[in-house]
């Protein structure tokens, strides 16, 4: 299956660069992986997909940009690999930000914080209790590794501060999206739709930043597509696309360096992705290979079929990234603006001298459904514009919409009334909080939430256009940091697309008129910002940490292991000789992987080694960070007498081409918890071998990057 063309240029030769640096800049990148087994993951909202190993580890990327002229005003823009934003890992954030460096210097109003949306991570993060579902209510050491990660990526770039120079580009990267929703997209009038060429944004959009020497040390891009390449039955935590783009370029920039270590921070974040997505051969029933049914994804009538999607190593992008000597550069003014905003009240004129307002929160049925990227798990389908007698009983029983709220959010159906729901805390929030960031004349609005195609494409347009009346070049860029500061998905938007009602619509929680009410905001705070005007900071959001429930306490369960053995021992181990290309596989007798998680932040689970010849000490040369490793963790057995669980963990390493022949072998580390018949916990730090393997070169040439 060939989906995605990997055209990933990293060409340094004949950087043209400014003759003085118009910037201090500093980047910082550092781990946020989480618990690597039995979290429910954030994304699908698919009950039983829990961690269950990592295929890629999780960073947060920091990058703080200061003025030349005064080296205070700066601002910090943060790309982390997580499902969103969250309201209490942000206000968190600034708390322990405020302790080491004091109440002015990164705060609110110059920091934004994004998720780049991968669907692979540790949920259990975010304070409102819609999105606790999924992950069985709040899980403490996910959010505080989250918390903590991104405040040290910051610090990280804070004492990385040195003169340089910011560069943009752009260019289109075909090949790589499609729009999910291609039925929704043609409601868009079609005027609108003939100025561009396709249904979803194809343009990258890039800032390239160098040291006064010239010499590399970050770039941002954004780029509209979901990270789900890999679907909702994957276990192993991953960045997916986007992370193993981050991958991919930092491996190529920081040669012989761990991935998370290097100097060189690569961010792919996201921007308008809400009807985007990375499997290009389309939804397709399992049982023909045909397309799913347009209008509701269904196929054969059936409500939930299986989704033929690409696996993650056949079809994983990697980003076109032009590095090269015709980039435009940035000049030296920075400006910000933050702003929260009662999204649930908001009034708007829809026509002249019509008024229209948002709503409190709602989903609607289509919600339910998923998405052709992960199907729901009930009988809806997409495209549902009547209520449903029989799931409106069950939704009645417990929490009935008011009229008020139906009439208001029509035409969408309302299932779930979740702005009228304050039990045990608020479901789904009504601040929120928009952001502007200029650096030169390129501006980034954060923007809660996923924005359809051509929603971005509005905002994009409006902002632009507010900017350059009001005095801003007119080369001025601006691009749409996506699910940026604030509480997650849903919040898409479908702009005047009203009628079809597919998940995007039906997640759209503010009402038919969320993107005029967001648009109004931006421009009033584009407006500001051309002016040298503050704006209004609006109202706070709840801080919820102490309303949450944390349910979900495997870390307290109890590791159990086979009689006459011990924690790491092997069970299964590797053959002795491999030609580069295969795959080698080691089991282990293993603990829990949460019972340390947070020990593992910036270390591993695994390392593969090689053994020099000259017999010297062994050398790590892989990670459970590197992109052909992985492992994987499971529960084999529960001990009724210790009331402790057995589990193994499965390594596999997939040696790349370029190997170099040798002997190598492959360590597991781990803790356990265990508890005796009488009582009493003891925890046990482990680690297991392999036995010594040979690799040998591959006996036929073989096609390799030029990466």
């Amino acid at each position: 299956m060939v989906a995605f063309v990997l055209l990933l240029l990293a060409a340094v030769a004949g950087l043209s660069a400014a003759e003085d640096p118009n910037y201090y800049i500093g980047t910082g990148i550092y781990d946020i992986t989480g618990p690597a087994g039995g979290i429910p993951m954030m994304g699908y909202a698919k009950p039983g997909q829990l961690t269950g190993g990592i295929h890629l580890r999780l960073f947060a990327r920091a990058y703080v940009v200061a003025e030349m002229r005064n080296i205070n005003r700066r601002t910090v823009f943060v790309s982390c690999d997580m499902g969103m934003a969250s309201q209490l890992v942000t206000m968190k954030v600034f708390s322990k930000l405020k302790t080491l460096f004091g109440a002015d210097m990164y705060t609110k109003d110059n920091v934004v914080i994004s998720g780049t949306h991968t669907h692979s991570g540790p949920g259990g993060y975010l304070q409102y209790a819609m999105y606790g579902i999924s992950t069985i209510g709040f899980i403490r050491d996910s959010f505080d590794i989250i918390v903590d990660g991104i405040v040290e990526s910051i610090r990280l770039a804070h004492h990385d501060l040195r003169p340089g120079s910011i560069y943009y580009n752009e260019g289109e990267l075909l090949l790589s999206n499609i729009n999910r929703s291609p039925t929704s997209y043609v409601l868009n009038p079609k005027s609108e739709r003939a100025r561009y060429n396709y249904d979803v944004d194809k343009t990258m959009w890039i800032l390239k930043m160098v040291d006064g020497a010239d010499d590399p040390i970050g770039i941002i891009t954004w780029f509209a597509v979901h990270p789900t390449s890999m679907n909702n039955s994957n276990h192993l935590i991953s960045g997916d696309n986007k992370g193993y783009a981050s991958y991919l370029f930092e491996q190529k920039m920081n040669p012989g360096k761990m991935p998370g270590k290097g100097k060189f921070t690569a961010a792919f974040a996201s921007s308008n992705l809400g009807d985007v997505s990375p499997n290009t051969a389309g939804p397709r029933c399992l049982d023909t290979g045909e397309l799913c049914d347009l209008l509701t994804s269904t196929c054969n009538g059936k409500h939930n079929p299986i989704f033929s999607v690409h696996r993650m190593d056949s079809n994983c992008v990697a980003l076109w990234t032009r590095w090269a000597d015709d980039d435009s550069w940035t000049p030296a003014s920075i400006d910000f603006r933050h702003q929260f905003v009662n999204m649930s009240n908001v009034e708007v004129e829809v026509s002249p001298g019509e008024m229209a307002r948002t709503c409190a929160p709602a989903m609607g049925y289509s919600f339910a459904a998923g998405t052709t990227d992960g199907p729901g798990s009930f009988n809806f389908t997409q495209g549902t514009t009547e209520e449903n007698e029989f799931w409106s009983s069950i939704v009645d029983a417990i929490a009935p919409p008011s009229e008020q709220l139906k009439a208001c959010q029509a035409p969408k159906p309302v299932l779930l009334a979740t702005g009228e729901i304050s039990f045990p805390y608020a479901w789904q929030p009504s601040i929120v909080e928009i952001q502007m960031l200029r650096i030169g004349q390129f501006v980034s609005d954060g923007s809660p939430g996923e924005f359809t195609t051509m929603s971005g494409r509005r905002l994009r347009e409006s902002v632009a256009k507010t900017l350059v009346n009001n005095g801003f070049p007119e080369d001025t860029k601006v691009v749409l940091a996506g699910l940026s500061g604030t509480t997650p998905v849903p919040r898409r938007f479908e702009g005047s697309i009203r009628g079809a009602q597919r998940y995007e619509a039906a997640s759209t929680i503010f009402g038919p008129h969320t993107l005029s009410a967001y648009m109004k905001n931006f421009i009033l705070m584009a407006e500001a910002m051309s002016k040298g005007e503050a704006v209004d900071q609006g109202p706070n959001p709840p801080d919820l940490e102490e309303n949450q429930l944390e349910l979900l306490l495997l870390n307290r369960t109890h590791d159990s292991k086979p009689v006459n053995t011990n924690y790491g021992d092997v069970l299964e181990d590797a053959s002795d000789t491999y030609i580069a290309g295969e795959s080698v596989v080691v089991k282990f007798q293993s603990g829990h992987p949460r019972n340390n998680a947070k020990d593992m932040i910036g270390g591993t689970y695994i390392t593969v080694d090689n053994h020099p010849a000259n017999g010297g000490s062994p050398v790590t040369v892989k990670t459970d960070a590197h992109w052909d490793t992985t492992f994987s963790w499971k529960v084999t057995k529960r001990d009724i007498l210790t009331r402790g669980k057995q589990s193994e963990l499965t390594v596999t390493w997939n040696i790349p081409i370029d190997t170099p022949p040798g002997a190598y072998s492959i360590t597991h580390y781990g803790q356990a918890r265990t508890s005796s018949i009488i009582g009493g916990e003891v925890t046990i730090d482990y680690q297991g071998t392999s036995k010594t393997f040979q690799v040998v070169s591959a006996r036929r040439p073989a096609h390799t990057s030029n990466l």
